[in-house]
This record gives C-alpha cells, structure tokens and sequence, in this order.
C-alpha cells in the first residue's frame, strides 16, 4: 500500500513554514510537492525494511530508521 497525502494537509503543512502567510501555492506545485512526500515516505520504508532484514528482525525499529536517514536524505 503506497502512501497518500491529502493535499489540503501538504499546504496547511507548507504554510506553516512560509514566511508570509497570504503565501499561495497553484495547484501543479501542490500535487507535485505531494507527490514528492509520498515517494520520499515510500523510500524511506523500504529502505527501513532493509535494513531491519539486515538486523534479523522482523519488525521496523526508530533506531533502523536513524540509520538509512542520512544517506536517504544525501540521495534526495
């Protein structure tokens, strides 16, 4: 199952980090900012399921994550 994101969430998310806050987003640049998290998130869990293969364990741990974040977020 692939991740999806409402894209109304992706923008009340976005403009809590925008500077000014009459900042607008078109359409386009909302659904490919959304479609860039949820390739990011599906990334980010294979490459966790990996690495819990590679600890023997069956089920994804905070600590696996920790350890494929810096390279995920280098590759991206």
């Amino acid at each position: 199952m692939a991740a999806s994101f409402k894209q109304k969430t992706v923008q009340k998310i976005l403009q809590m980090y925008f500077k000014d806050e009459k900042t607008k987003m078109n359409p386009e640049s909302l659904a490919l900012i959304s479609e860039l998290a949820e390739i990011f998130i599906a990334e980010a869990c294979m490459r966790t399921a990996k690495q819990a293969q590679k600890d023997g364990d069956t089920e994804l741990s905070l600590e696996q994550f920790e350890k494929i974040l810096p390279q995920l977020l280098l590759n991206f």
